[in-house]
């Protein structure tokens, strides 16, 4: 069982300060009028914040060790993550705090947070690998069913296509950032480690989700019950978010995975082209 990092040297992690006019959230059901998918949608944005205020933390707390491109990458991981943070903080202000729960979400995303945050700098770092392979699991089924997002708002569309693309970019570094600085433990207790965090990351990350879209869903008059049922059926099997990325997600538990065993940049190239034009 080995460990070997091979991040592909002509990656760039480039952070690309782009705004998006995101006022028509204002209107409820931003994703194709679809209440269930605006639901589970405005969910996962309303961790983002946090949460990646969290994983940027859990990067600079280790930002000494760090030399040469990893140096580099870590900087562009961190300032990507900053201006997601910004973006998704604009979206999740838009939502109706009069009608729907989002203080009382937030409420319990900062709790969660603070939870890990309390465990310290490694068990952060550990838990940030595993949410950022979540994340570019999605990202790459966002590349791959590009019609989820066909009648949304063209500005909300590319701040989710933007921050997918990025995702897909930076999966690596912190990963890449705990094999540095884990090289003295063995590859068996850096697989252990990590496959215990995934597992418990899967159940805690999917039940958070599904329980969060389910309360906003609440609030357009769908009975708890009924609210369960419906994210449930999306998330799992209509479209099925977090189903469909099996074969990637489960690539996490192949001793010596690197999320750059599967490269992903083609898929996401157009995205980057576009981008990259915006940025500049």
């Amino acid at each position: 069982m080995t460990d070997s990092k091979h991040t592909p040297a002509d990656l760039d992690v480039a952070p690309r300060d782009i705004r998006f006019s995101l006022e028509t959230a204002r209107q409820g059901h931003w994703l194709g009028g679809d209440p269930v998918a605006t639901a589970v949608f405005n969910a996962m944005s309303l961790t983002f914040p946090d949460g990646e205020r969290m994983f940027m933390d859990a990067v600079k707390a280790y930002r000494d060790r760090l030399t040469g491109k990893l140096a580099q990458d870590a900087k562009g991981f961190i300032a990507q993550e900053a201006i997601h943070s910004r973006e998704h903080h604009q979206l999740n202000s838009l939502i109706d705090r009069e009608r729907y729960p989002v203080a009382e979400i937030e409420a319990m995303i900062r709790k969660r947070v603070t939870f890990a945050r309390e465990r310290g700098p490694m068990a952060m770092l550990i838990s940030t690998i595993a949410l950022e392979h979540f994340t570019a699991m999605m990202a790459e089924m966002h590349a791959r069913h590009r019609d989820l997002f066909d009648t949304t708002d063209p500005e909300i569309e590319k701040l989710w296509r933007w921050h997918a693309m990025e995702e897909t970019e930076h999966k690596a570094v912190a990963y890449d950032v705990f094999l540095e600085v884990t090289k003295d433990w063995s590859p068996l207790k850096r697989y252990v480690v990590r496959c215990r965090a995934m597992a418990l990351v899967t159940i805690m990350f999917t039940r958070n989700i599904t329980r969060y879209a389910a309360r906003l869903l609440e609030a357009d008059g769908y009975t708890p019950e009924a609210a369960l049922k419906a994210v449930k059926r999306f998330v799992w099997r209509d479209p099925g978010l977090f189903r469909r990325g099996g074969k990637t997600y489960f690539a996490w538990y192949r001793p010596g995975f690197h999320p750059w065993d599967q490269d992903d940049r083609p898929l996401v190239a157009d995205w980057k082209t576009e981008f990259d034009a915006a940025a500049a």
